[in-house]
Formats: structure tokens, C-alpha cells, sequence
């Protein structure tokens, strides 16, 4: 059985948002989706395509003065149905998260533990910035988007983010720890 590809739900979602373009919808993907969610900028007008294709959403083309025509993608009814019936569907996997650390971690006999608390020191850099990017959207959602009606839902999965970030500290700090002993 193939697996359900859910990057069309993430498209949809964004066109119910307001973004229309292929360019609006990866600017809107590199600052909050790819926190969880990774959508590359090839995947997103073949998705797009499909979703026309389905009846899903409908484009429109406009003329621009001096460039390329541009390409408006808006959400149909049966799309924002078929939106609202995957939003509905349980939750049938925990995901399996691919991290190079651990699985460097995991192997970690065969080289020096200087090198491994290298590399969990590298990697908690990383987090403590991928922290403070949380804090900072965080922030500016508080500050500048209350007022839109998915404002809530955003600092729910930012806030998820941030608890699972510095979860992922502590056990780097205890991780150290241990191997140092």
C-alpha cells in the first residue's frame, strides 16, 4: 500500500491562508512549515499542478508589464472538503525521526569520545539556534498576527517546536554528561 502523500494538504492548507503563488507558498513554507513539515521547492507546482488537475484549486493567469505571466492558485469547494476530511482523519503513525546525530551516537565505539561530544556539542548549537528562531516567530506572531484567525493553531505548533527543542538540549547536556564520566 503507497503511503498518502500529505504535501497536497499542506498546499491546500496555504491556499486557504492567502497564499496564491508558487513563490507565496514557499516563502510561507521556509518560515514556518519546514520547521516541521519538509515541503522542497520542487515538489510545490508539480503539487500545485495536481491539485488543479484533481479540482482541487483553480488557476488563473495574469499578465505582468516586462515579466512573466503570473500563476494564481486558489482553493475550490471540493478542495477545501477534502481539506477539511484529511483534517479529520486520525492520526495513524507516530513519525520516525532520521537523525544523523544518533545515528552517529549509536556507532560511537569506533571513534574517540572527544569527537562524539564534538558532535552533540555541534549539534546543541544548532538547537539552541533553532530555539531562538522559535522564540522569535513566536514573537513576532504575538506581536503583529493575533488578529488572523490561524494565529492560535500557529504558536500551538511553535509552541510544540519549542518544547521538543529544548527537550532535545537537555538530553544533549545529560548526553555529555554520561559519555564524559
Amino acid at each position: 500500500m503507497t503511503k498518502e502523500n500529505h504535501t497536497k494538504y499542506a498546499v491546500l492548507g496555504l491556499l486557504t491562508i492567502g497564499c496564491h503563488t508558487g513563490y507565496s507558498i514557499k516563502q510561507m513554507i521556509d518560515g514556518s512549515l519546514n520547521h516541521f513539515w519538509k515541503v522542497s521547492y520542487g515538489q510545490i507546482y508539480p503539487t500545485l499542478k495536481h491539485l488543479v488537475e484533481e479540482g482541487l484549486a483553480t488557476v488563473v493567469n495574469s499578465t505582468q508589464d516586462g515579466k512573466p505571466d503570473k500563476k494564481e492558485y486558489h482553493i475550490t469547494e471540493k478542495g477545501e472538503l477534502s481539506l477539511q476530511s484529511w483534517l479529520q482523519t486520525p492520526i495513524n503513525d507516530i513519525p520516525t525521526e532520521k537523525n544523523e546525530l544518533l545515528l552517529k551516537l549509536f556507532f560511537s565505539r569506533h571513534q574517540s569520545s572527544h569527537i562524539t561530544i564534538h558532535h552533540i556539542d555541534t549539534y546543541l548549537e544548532k538547537l539552541q539556534q533553532r530555539f531562538i528562531t522559535f522564540e522569535n516567530i513566536s514573537n513576532m506572531i504575538t506581536e503583529n498576527l493575533m488578529e488572523q484567525a490561524d494565529a492560535k493553531f500557529w504558536l500551538t505548533t511553535l509552541d510544540y517546536g519549542k518544547k521538543m527543542t529544548q527537550a532535545a538540549i537537555d538530553w544533549c547536556e545529560e548526553t555529555k554528561k554520561k559519555i564524559q564520566e
